[in-house]
């Protein structure tokens, strides 16, 4: 890790992956928060946004095979959409060991991208309805802006509805 990256609180294997998306101007603008920002209410507090311009990534288990699913941070993923979009069996939450084994990171700071292993993607289109969103830069305290658009190209997203709706 070099100092310029323990400036900005940026998780090493993810400011890594910048670099090598070709993203390392992305590293000055990773915002770092005393207080953890875990959960989406967290981090749209502190940083001052919409809930919904937080970009979650949620891994799921699919048939056993770990996804991730980009989802709004106002939104809640719809298992039974994301089941049929991927013609899987059954899908449910991955367990925390699953989740960092599979991505590198702890549940609260998983990234968009720049994961441990190639996992496939599913990114919510709520997300398209903003500019900006933030999303976790590999621990529960940092953040990155980003256009939607842009991000779900590095995660090499698909993009899906698998947002539940409300009753």
């Amino acid at each position: 890790m070099t100092i310029a990256d323990e400036d900005y609180g940026a998780n090493p294997r993810f400011a890594e992956a910048l670099r090598e998306l070709g993203l390392a101007e992305l590293i000055p603008r990773i915002r770092r928060f005393p207080e953890a920002t875990r959960t989406a209410a967290e981090a749209a507090a502190a940083i001052g946004c919409e809930l919904s311009q937080i970009c979650k990534s949620l891994v799921f288990a699919a048939d056993r095979v770990p996804v991730l699913v980009l989802m709004d941070g106002a939104s809640r993923v719809d298992v039974e959409l994301v089941r049929r979009e991927l013609g899987a069996e059954k899908v449910t939450r991955a367990a925390v060991d699953v989740v960092r084994e599979t991505t590198g990171y702890a549940i609260g700071g998983v990234p968009p991208f720049g994961h441990r292993t190639r996992t496939r993607v599913l990114a919510d289109r709520s997300l398209l309805d903003h500019d900006t969103v933030w999303a976790a830069a590999g621990n529960p305290h940092t953040v990155f802006p980003m256009d939607p658009k842009t991000l779900v190209a590095h995660a090499g997203g698909t993009l899906v509805d698998v947002r539940e709706q409300a009753r």
